[in-house]
Parts: structure tokens; C-alpha cells; sequence
């Protein structure tokens, strides 16, 4: 009987001005599940950071001038090619995310459809007629306004959506006309390779992406350099302000953090408010920005609500993010999974109930569910990212609604009640990005603006908003006197 093989484990290099390279630094990639190496990836240093902002430099005035036809004709061809691979990406992403397959492969779908509509948006980048002759002395004059790209793009993103957080940069970038250097994260860089290699083989120009793998100190350099026009970041509420802290004259855009709110009054479908929560606040290990971390019940329904809820959050399959019955997987260190705990045993000894999980095998921590807690732990007033949610009861619509305010975060919030008033005193009132009626502050679809106020950061995702950020409008008048 011959010897099983094991195949060996792929080297990726990074992507600079067209060209793979492999001189930097090899890194292993380990899976969050059972620690197993699935990569080896080239990290950069701080000559090919140097290298790819110059290739991006001299890309833009490529890119710059391609008609809106060529820009469409790639976004269309990468969302081709993505479709072609996209079990190669479902299968890298859950690995190196730990991100249960079937949520893997909604991801890449996510990010399939994210470059289907920025090859439309590239088509309707817009401006505007301005009269002019308001004065005597201005008859005769009249304006256009037209939006031009900004220039190279720095794009740092996270390991929670390794390929639509990255396509939400990307994307928009190709649609605009801007040239663009990509730093992943460290955990999650391979389905930003693999992007890059459907990039090249749509035929962007060369320079026009760059995907390098970095130390945070290297990347350190996107930041700085004058020649970035624009970063746009996605991560954590420390380092996205201390990123704009140092940018100094580039645009910033910032989506970082969130303790997302839900409101589930009286009126509600019970059952429904229910299900969407089990998801919306424990889908990919609750490890999103817009997890539901805190659920406010009107008390006339809070005990109702809370047995259905902690029902649906018992029937949640923990495990092998590879297997397809897993709901909930891995987080993605270590000492996240060490913290989330200790978050939960804290809360424990100040007083609240725990009705459900707050166990841990390994990096999985089963789904925990809190009550009795108080605005200040931990649990309610920082971001959790990961699976905990507390549920608490209150009497007053009005009081609900400060409460979801008290909070240094304001991404998006989501109200369950038929009442179309108190939907509307939400959406006037509360202090977030968006206001979610009917549904969790998880939703997301990847054409509306996206984005958040107070920590959360600033600016707006979503390809047409995200264009918006890329561009700028330069006016034109015109004296035909």
C-alpha cells in the first residue's frame, strides 16, 4: 500500500505594480478553528510599501482618464472571473476567517453582486448645471460641476469580511477611476490575492491595485505619505482615530466600531423580531459592527420575547466552520475568545443572569445570553464583538431610545413596532448611521450608505457613496460674452 501524500502548503506572494513578488517576509496563515496552517503569504516591508504607492501614483494617470465604458468592462469582468472561482473563495474565506461556510459563500455573493453595482455606478457618475446670471454683472455666465478622481487610494481592511470589506474598497476605487494600495489584515490577506489575481485578469491597468501584506508599523506609510489622497479604513475605533490623526491633509474615511441597539415594542411580530436577533446577533460569532449587542423589549412582551429568543439562540450549531451545519464558529484569536468571557463572568458578579452559553472550547464560545445588567458593564457600553447580547425591558418608548443613545457608538439601530410614529420619532431621533425599521441593525445590502456617527467614524461605504468620497467636484464657468 503507497504512503498517503499531504499536499504541501501554497506560498502566495503580494501584488505590486502588476508583478507578483515574493522577496518580503513568509508568514503563516493558521486557520482559528483547530490552529492548522493553511497558507504561507510574503509580507512586505517598507521598500514595496514605498514600491506600490509609487506604482499607484503612476497608474492614476491611467486610470484617471479611462472612459466610463473601460471602467464598467473590468468591474464586470472581476465580478466574471469571482464567479467562476467562487467555491475557491467560500473555501478560503471560512478558513481563514472561520467563517462558517454557508455565510462564507453568502460573502462571496455579497461581493460578486458589490462589483455588478459598481460597474453600474461607474456610469452614472453625475453632476450638475449651474445658472450663474442671479447678478446684473454675472448675465451671461453659467457653470457645470463634474466629480474627477482623487488620486491613489490606501485601503485597509479587516478580518471579519475579507472579501466584501475589501470589494467595498476596491470596487468603488476601479468605478471612480482611482488607483488603489490594499493592506488586508493580517489574519485574513488570501481572498484579497486572490482578488488581486481577477483584477489582472480583467486587465486594470498595472499599479491600479496593489494588495501588499504589511506589519501595522509599514503601513504606517499609507498614512503618511502626502502622495495617498484618500485612506479609507475599516477596523478598530483606536487606531481608525489615530489614523486620522495622522493622516494630515489626505481624506479620511472611518467605519469602525458599534454596540448596536435593537427596540422590539409591544406591537411587534414576536416571533419574527425573535429570529431576526438570533441571527443578526450571533452570525460569524457576532465578531460584525453591527451585531446585535443589546436588545430593549417593551415589558408587557419581555418575558414572551426573551423564552422565544433564548429558544432560538439553544438551537444554534457551534463548530467546524467547514462544516455546513455549523451556525456559529471560531473567533478569530485567541485572546478575543479569552475576553469575551471574561466580559461575561464580570457582568455575572455584578449582578446579571445568565439565561444561556458563556462557555468555551478552544476559540468557540457558545452563545450567550444576558440579562439583569446594567448600562456601564462592559457588555452593554463597549463593543463586544463577539457572541453575547443582553436582553432588558423597559417602559417608556421615549426612555428606549436614550438608552440606545447612551452609548459612545452610533452605527445603525433597528426598531420592531407597526406603530409608523414611533418608527419616525426613531428615525428623528436616534444617533446613528441608519435606523433599521422592521429588522436588525445587521442589515445591510451593499448599494445603500453605510457608515456611522460619534466613534463609529465617518464618511459613508456603499458603491455610489463610496464614489462620492473618491471623487471631487471641480467646478467650470462659463463666460460666453
Amino acid at each position: 500500500m503507497s504512503e498517503m501524500t499531504i499536499a504541501p502548503v501554497a506560498t502566495h506572494g503580494f501584488f505590486v505594480d502588476g508583478r507578483w513578488r515574493d522577496d518580503g517576509d513568509v508568514v503563516e496563515i493558521r486557520a482559528p478553528y483547530d490552529g492548522s496552517v493553511i497558507a504561507r503569504v510574503v509580507q512586505g516591508r517598507a521598500e514595496h510599501a514605498h514600491a506600490a504607492i509609487a506604482a499607484a501614483v503612476k497608474a492614476f494617470g491611467t486610470t484617471r482618464r479611462l472612459p466610463a465604458f473601460e471602467r464598467q468592462r473590468v468591474l464586470r469582468q472581476i465580478s466574471a472571473f469571482m464567479t467562476e472561482r467562487k467555491e475557491e473563495f467560500t473555501r478560503t474565506l471560512a478558513q481563514e476567517a472561520g467563517k462558517p461556510i454557508k455565510a462564507a459563500r453568502i460573502e462571496v455573493e455579497r461581493a460578486i453582486f458589490t462589483f455588478n453595482i459598481a460597474a453600474e455606478e461607474s456610469t452614472r457618475i453625475y453632476g450638475e448645471y449651474l445658472p450663474l446670471d442671479w447678478q446684473e454683472s454675472t448675465a451671461g455666465r453659467w457653470g457645470i460641476v463634474r466629480r474627477f478622481p482623487l488620486g491613489p487610494i490606501a485601503g485597509i481592511t479587516p478580518f471579519n469580511f475579507p472579501i466584501n470589506l475589501v470589494a467595498h474598497k476596491v470596487a468603488p476605487a476601479i468605478a471612480a477611476g482611482c488607483s488603489m494600495v490594499l493592506k488586508p489584515a493580517p489574519q485574513t490577506p488570501l481572498c484579497s490575492l486572490l482578488l488581486a489575481e481577477c483584477a489582472q485578469q480583467a486587465g486594470w491597468p498595472d499599479g491600479g491595485l496593489n494588495v501588499v501584506p504589511l506589519s501595522n508599523e509599514d503601513a504606517g506609510l499609507l498614512v503618511t505619505d502626502e502622495r495617498i489622497k484618500l485612506i479609507t479604513f475599516t477596523g478598530s475605533v483606536p487606531v481608525g482615530w489615530d489614523i486620522k490623526r495622522r493622516a494630515g491633509k489626505k481624506k479620511v474615511v472611518l467605519e469602525l466600531g458599534g454596540n448596536s441597539a435593537v427596540i422590539v415594542h409591544s406591537d411587534a411580530d414576536l416571533g419574527y423580531a425573535a429570529e431576526r436577533c438570533v441571527t443578526g446577533g450571533f452570525g460569524y460569532a457576532g465578531q460584525t459592527c453591527i451585531s446585535v449587542q443589546r436588545i430593549l423589549v417593551e415589558h408587557s412582551v419581555y418575558g414572551k420575547f426573551t423564552d422565544l429568543f433564548v429558544a432560538g439562540v439553544k438551537n444554534l450549531r457551534t463548530g467546524d466552520p467547514l462544516d455546513h451545519a455549523t451556525d456559529v464558529g471560531p473567533m478569530i484569536r485567541e485572546s478575543d475568545a479569552t475576553r469575551t468571557i471574561a466580559w461575561i463572568d464580570e457582568a455575572v458578579r455584578a449582578g446579571a443572569r445568565l439565561l444561556c452559553g458563556g462557555t468555551r472550547k478552544g476559540l468557540v464560545v457558545e452563545p450567550a445570553v444576558l440579562t439583569g445588567t446594567k448600562p456601564e458593564m462592559k457588555v452593554n457600553c463597549q463593543e463586544v464583538f463577539g457572541p453575547i447580547v443582553t436582553v432588558e425591558p423597559y417602559r417608556d418608548f421615549d426612555h428606549a431610545l436614550r438608552q440606545v443613545n447612551n452609548s459612545a457608538y452610533g452605527m445603525q439601530a433597528g426598531v420592531f413596532t407597526r406603530d409608523a410614529k414611533l418608527l419616525f420619532q426613531a428615525y428623528e431621533e436616534l444617533e446613528v448611521g441608519g435606523v433599521i425599521a422592521g429588522d436588525v441593525p445587521s442589515f445591510r445590502i451593499d448599494q445603500m450608505p453605510y457608515g456611522g456617527v460619534k466613534d463609529s467614524g465617518f464618511g459613508r461605504e456603499g458603491l455610489r457613496y463610496a464614489i462620492e468620497e473618491m471623487t471631487e467636484p471641480k467646478l467650470m464657468v462659463m463666460n460666453l460674452r
